[in-house]
């Protein structure tokens, strides 16, 4: 995998999505909400990915959204379907999910990323727009979310929820890759000292609050999440976030096992797939591609006291059900 960096600066700068369409209830982009008709596609190793893995899970789209699953080892040819059998998608009959790039623009020569939303009857993507897909799910799908879906994006918080998104891309989602993408010191340090300043603002917001907006689960929960419970696996090793360990900050780690142990999160997570896609594809920062044994993994079930502080995890909803048993994780390290 290259790693597109400035060669000036060392900085390391995320593409934006290309393809902007949008699935809503009117259709307005030419995209309906339709039960059936879409794929979500998705590696279990990418936390972008694993925020529309959650969503789905709590507000009980499975059944109408279905999903695939990349190998969370990508090869020249992008994000691959070899976890399937014969290494082909059962629904959209293709190996690699360039193929539904293709199919959406034949002259189209970016990134392959994921989240992806596929049209399942034409082959062509949708959308990789893994900010608004999410959002999209949230407003736009309700017709066909399950009885006592939380509402995970309330109107009357979306200027809250959207500010502290806004902090929390920037200098924690999009920060853990800047440092470890970095190839100047400068550019490493500068990404490093927004990380953990901004962890240090969310451990004070969060020791006075069970959720980061309200006091209910909201998108800036998942959005944080997905990068928390990726810290000590690999941000802080391998991209060199290392002045803590999640472990050894209190009120996050704590945080972070409240959000792992309620259903729809830690579920959804896949510690494997996380450390062999990191490890093993990022070969400029792990030349040896060897995968690290630990960190261990037992502390995240152990109690984590955040009842004390109030809340009310779904709201006026309810838990998501288990998964469905194909889709059920059961790798633990």
């Amino acid at each position: 995998m290259t790693i597109p960096t400035d060669p000036e600066t060392g900085e390391f700068h995320r593409a934006p999505s290309a393809f902007t369409a949008r699935i809503t209830a009117d259709g307005r982009d030419g995209w309906p909400v339709e039960a059936g008709r879409y794929r979500l596609v998705v590696s279990r190793a990418c936390p972008w990915a694993s925020r529309a893995l959650v969503v789905r899970r709590l507000l009980g789209l499975e059944n109408v959204l279905s999903l695939a699953v990349a190998d969370p080892i990508q090869d020249s040819r992008s994000w691959r379907f070899t976890l399937d059998p014969g290494g082909v998608d059962p629904v959209l009959g293709i190996g690699f999910l360039y193929e539904a790039y293709e199919k959406a623009d034949p002259a189209y020569d970016g990134g392959i990323s994921v989240p992806a939303i596929v049209d399942a009857a034409s082959g062509k993507l949708v959308t990789n727009d893994y900010p608004q897909l999410t959002l999209d799910l949230d407003t736009q799908w309700t017709a066909l979310q399950r009885d006592g879906a939380p509402e995970l994006y309330p109107e009357a918080l979306r200027d809250e929820i959207d500010a502290v998104n806004a902090d929390v891309h920037r200098d924690v989602n999009a920060a853990v890759y800047e440092a470890g993408f970095a190839t100047k010191q400068a550019a490493y340090e500068d990404a490093y000292d927004r990380l953990f300043a901004r962890l240090d603002a969310l451990s004070d917001r969060l020791s006075r609050q069970r959720y980061l907006v309200g006091d209910t689960i909201t998108e800036a929960d998942i959005r944080l999440f997905t990068t928390l419970v990726r810290f000590d696996a690999v941000y802080h090793g391998h991209f060199k976030c290392n002045r803590h360990k999640l472990t050894e900050l209190p009120v996050l780690w704590a945080y972070a096992r409240d959000l792992f142990q309620t259903p729809g999160f830690g579920d959804t997570v896949d510690f494997d797939h996380i450390k062999r896609h990191y490890y093993q594809v990022h070969e400029q920062v792990n030349p040896t591609r060897i995968v690290p044994k630990g960190p261990d993994l037992s502390g995240w079930w152990t109690p984590h006291g955040r009842e004390e502080l109030g809340g009310r995890p779904f709201g006026n909803g309810t838990p998501p059900p288990p998964p469905p048993p194909q889709e059920a994780v059961t790798s633990v390290s």
